[in-house]
C-alpha cells in the first residue's frame, strides 16, 4: 500500500523537479495521506522541490478554526512549511456552495507563488466516479464526463491529482497502517449536497450490485477524455481556418460547418477565453443568428459574455456597460506646460487617455498630435456625439461621423465606446482612430499628444 501511494507521487513530481509544490491540505483523511507521503519522500530527499502546505479556511463550519489549528500542528510535527488562508464565500445564483468553495480554494492555491507551481490534491478513484455521476446528472457531454484530469493547467499553474488510480479504501488503509489521525467534516454526512448523496446513498447501492463499478466508471471517464481530446484536435483545426482575430471568427466559414462541428468549435473557442460553457439553447440561437441579414447585428448572451455578429465576424465580448452618459471636462489639466503628462481614467475598464506636451514620450500604439486649443475653449472627453460632419486626417472630403465610423469597419458596439475629444462644441478627434484635419498640429508648433492606452 505504502509503495503504491508513494510511487504514484514520485512518478508525477519527478517530472517537475524544479517547480515549487503546493499541497492542498484540509486535514481530512485524503489530504492527510497525501501530506504524510509527500513529507516522508521530502525528508528522504526523494523529492527536492520547494514545498508549501496550504490549508484554506472556508469559515463554513463552527469547527473551521479547530481544523486550521490541527493542520498547523500537523505540519509543525512533520517539520514542513505551512500557510493558512481565510476565504469568504458569497452565495451566487446558479452556482452550488461546493463549486463556490472549490473556486475560492483554487484561487488561494494559485496565489502562493508568483512563478509557476505544481498544485497537488488528494482526489482518488472514488472521487472520480462521483464526479462522473454528477456530470451525468447535469446532462454533461464528453468534456464533463471526462471528470477530473490527472494533470490540468489552470492559469500559470499545473494541477496534479496523482492518486486517481487509488481507491478510498486503499487511502484509509494507508492512514491506519501509518497510525495517522485526521479530521472529519460533519458536512460530509449531509445528503442535501449532491456529492454526499451519491457517496452515501448511490455508490453503496451500485457497489453492492456491481463490486467493480468504480473501476468501470473510471474506465468510461477515461474513454470520454480520449473522445474529448479528438474533438479538441478537430476544433483547433477549425479554429485555425476561421479565426479572424483572437476575439472573432469568420461567419462565412462557421456557416459551412455541420451543426455538431459548429457547436464543438464554439465551445472550444469560448474555453480558450475561460468563458462559462453555453447551453444547447444558446448554441442554437448563435447558429440561427449567423443566418441573419448581413445588415443585422445580432447579439447573444452566453453566461457573462456576448457573441456579437458584424459583417463576416462573430465577436466575443464581455457584457458591456453603457458609457454614453460619461463625460469629463479636462480644462483643469495643465496641458500647456512643457513635458506635462496628464492621465484620464476611462469607465468600464476601457483604459486611460494620456495627454502629453512632450513629443518624445515613449507611448506604444497610436499617438495623435493635436494643435493646442484656444484659451477660451472647453476641453471635453465623452463617448456620445450628435453625428457632426467632419474631415478626418486620412480623407479628402467631409462626411458624417456615423458614416466615417462605418467605413472604418468598426463594429456598432465599439462605436459607442470610442472616446471623442472636443474643443468647445467642435469635434477634434476620435481618439485611437483619427484627428480632424483642422486640428492636426503643424510641424514645430506647440501641440498636445493624445494616446489611448487600452487594457
Amino acid at each position: 500500500m505504502t509503495i503504491s501511494i508513494e510511487s504514484a507521487l514520485l512518478s508525477v513530481i519527478n517530472n517537475y523537479k524544479s517547480i515549487p509544490l503546493v499541497v492542498a491540505y484540509s486535514g481530512g483523511v485524503d489530504s492527510q495521506v497525501l501530506l504524510h507521503a509527500i513529507a516522508k519522500l521530502w525528508h528522504a530527499k526523494k523529492i527536492t522541490n520547494p514545498i508549501t502546505v496550504c490549508h484554506v479556511n472556508h469559515g463554513l463550519s463552527e469547527n473551521a478554526t479547530s481544523w486550521q489549528n490541527f493542520a498547523q500542528q500537523t505540519c509543525l510535527k512533520l517539520n514542513i512549511p505551512f500557510v493558512a488562508r481565510q476565504v469568504s464565500i458569497q452565495l451566487q445564483a446558479q452556482k452550488s456552495l461546493e463549486a463556490l468553495a472549490r473556486d475560492a480554494r483554487y484561487k488561494v492555491l494559485q496565489s502562493l507563488y508568483k512563478e509557476q507551481s505544481l498544485v497537488i490534491t488528494g482526489h482518488h478513484r472514488d472521487d472520480q466516479a462521483e464526479t462522473f455521476l454528477l456530470a451525468l446528472k447535469r446532462g454533461s457531454g464528453l468534456k464533463g464526463l471526462s471528470a477530473m484530469a490527472d494533470e490540468s493547467l489552470h492559469g500559470k499553474d499545473i494541477f496534479m491529482r496523482p492518486l486517481l488510480d487509488i481507491s478510498r479504501k486503499e487511502i484509509v488503509n494507508y492512514a491506519k497502517e501509518q497510525k495517522l489521525t485526521w479530521v472529519e467534516d460533519e458536512s460530509n454526512c449531509d445528503t442535501q449536497f449532491d456529492r454526499n448523496f451519491i457517496r452515501q446513498k448511490v455508490m453503496p447501492l451500485l457497489s453492492e450490485r456491481w463490486p467493480s463499478i468504480t473501476q468501470t466508471i473510471n474506465r468510461s471517464s477515461s474513454l470520454c477524455s480520449e473522445g474529448q481530446s479528438l474533438l479538441d484536435e478537430l476544433a483547433e483545426q477549425d479554429l485555425q481556418s476561421c479565426q479572424l482575430t483572437k476575439q472573432s471568427l469568420s461567419v462565412n466559414i462557421l456557416s459551412s460547418l455541420s451543426i455538431a462541428r459548429f457547436n464543438n468549435l464554439i465551445r472550444y473557442f469560448l474555453a480558450q477565453h475561460n468563458c462559462l460553457m453555453p447551453s444547447a439553447e444558446q448554441l442554437r440561437q448563435v447558429h440561427q443568428q449567423l443566418l441573419a441579414d448581413e445588415n443585422k447585428n445580432p447579439e447573444i448572451s452566453v453566461a457573462n459574455n456576448y457573441l456579437r455578429r458584424y459583417r463576416d465576424g462573430l465577436y466575443l465580448t464581455r457584457d458591456l456597460t453603457d458609457v454614453s452618459s460619461w463625460a469629463i471636462n479636462i480644462n483643469q489639466l495643465d496641458v500647456h506646460l512643457d513635458k506635462a503628462v496628464n492621465v484620464v481614467e476611462l469607465p468600464d475598464n476601457l483604459g486611460q487617455i494620456i495627454f502629453s506636451c512632450n513629443q518624445q514620450d515613449n507611448l506604444s500604439g497610436l499617438c495623435q498630435n493635436l494643435s493646442l486649443p484656444h484659451s477660451t475653449d472647453n476641453i471635453t472627453l465623452k463617448f456620445c456625439h450628435t453625428n457632426p460632419t467632419c474631415l478626418p486626417d486620412y480623407r479628402n472630403h467631409s462626411r458624417s461621423l456615423k458614416k466615417i465610423l462605418q467605413e472604418l469597419n468598426i463594429p456598432p458596439w465599439q462605436r459607442k465606446r470610442i472616446p471623442f475629444l472636443y474643443y468647445g462644441d467642435t469635434l477634434v478627434a476620435a481618439i485611437g482612430y483619427f484627428v480632424c484635419k483642422n486640428f492636426l498640429a503643424k510641424k514645430n508648433e506647440p501641440s498636445i499628444n493624445v494616446h489611448w492606452k487600452q487594457k
